[in-house]
């Protein structure tokens, strides 16, 4: 087990980049739902890797043992690195589930500071509009969803532009896309190494949202002129909780050169090669995690003596 429980610690350091460029040639709704989803299963199977280096070394204790019904002299004495790893896990681990409960807890404070806002602030149907000067517009998540826009914003942009807004920042709550926010920055939690996965998604959100507010008003010019112009004058804007989602995010210019371009095919698909090495990464990195977990279950089953040996006396 020892060997291959260290695969799914490794492999977001390959899987990553060929992630980031892999993305690039994608639709947008396309790469959000795989940069997310190769996200949850890098770092879910690095978690299980973690949890079974600890558990591997803490069986090794007597009193652990002791607690399991378990024969030492079954368990046997493992790798040299069996303990060491264990406690390095064991850190790691704690290390970890703070960090993922800290974002959880600051998340959650903000976005519950930011809906309290809106008992002093002119609100229509699902649009907040809050007196600043400072051009700003944002979907902000909760129940119910809210689209806050500054009155600096509104003077900013024109009657079909405001329109163009609103559509993109709908988008972003219809199709639940700090749902993605929220995955993607547990697996950062979890895997560090899993950072690289943020600007791809959140290029991919925004491109998405674009796409939707392109649909909505049937222009991709007025849509790239909004979504520029939006972002020029928001350069100054007001703080925001981080899992809102906003038109003005991102590699703008890449954006409106996109709008401004024919769109992907929906059917579109990775190069072969590409699309390979990144299915090879995902299923190593889930099958080795099994295989060390499988290895460590038979393990205890046979140092419980319910797979021993019979003797040759039987």
């Amino acid at each position: 087990m020892i060997f291959a429980v260290w695969l799914p610690l490794l492999m977001p350091l390959l899987a990553v980049p060929l992630a980031r460029r892999g993305a690039e040639q994608l639709p947008p709704r396309t790469a959000a739902w795989a940069l997310t989803a190769l996200a949850l299963v890098l770092a879910l199977s690095s978690t299980a890797a973690l949890v079974l280096l600890a558990l591997n070394g803490a069986l090794r204790l007597p009193f652990v043992a002791a607690l399991g019904h378990l024969s030492p002299h079954l368990l046997g004495d493992g790798s040299p690195a069996t303990l060491p790893a264990a406690v390095l896990a064991a850190c790691a681990l704690t290390a970890l589930g703070a960090s993922l409960l800290r974002r959880a807890v600051r998340h959650t404070r903000e976005l519950r500071a930011a809906h309290r806002q809106f008992g002093s602030e002119a609100s229509a149907g699902d649009l907040s509009v809050r007196e600043d000067e400072r051009p700003d517009a944002y979907a902000l998540p909760g129940r119910p969803g809210r689209i806050v826009v500054t009155t600096g914003m509104l003077r900013a942009l024109s009657a079909r532009e405001r329109e163009v807004l609103f559509a993109h920042e709908r988008a972003h709550l219809s199709g639940r896309h700090h749902l993605f926010l929220v995955a993607a920055e547990s697996a950062v939690a979890l895997h560090p190494a899993l950072r690289g996965l943020r600007a791809p998604l959140s290029y991919a959100l925004e491109r998405w949202a674009d796409e939707s507010a392109a649909r909505v008003t049937g222009d991709r010019a007025l849509t790239a002129r909004a979504v520029g112009r939006a972002a020029l004058a928001a350069r100054a804007a007001s703080p925001r909780p981080r899992l809102s989602l906003t038109a003005t995010a991102g590699p703008v210019p890449r954006r409106v050169s996109a709008l401004l371009s024919a769109p992907k095919p929906a059917a579109r698909a990775l190069p072969r090669t590409l699309a390979g090495l990144l299915l090879v990464c995902v299923a190593l990195s889930a099958t080795a995690a099994l295989e060390a977990a499988t290895d460590l279950h038979d393990g205890i089953e046979v140092a419980q003596g319910e797979s021993a040996p019979v003797g040759h006396g039987d």
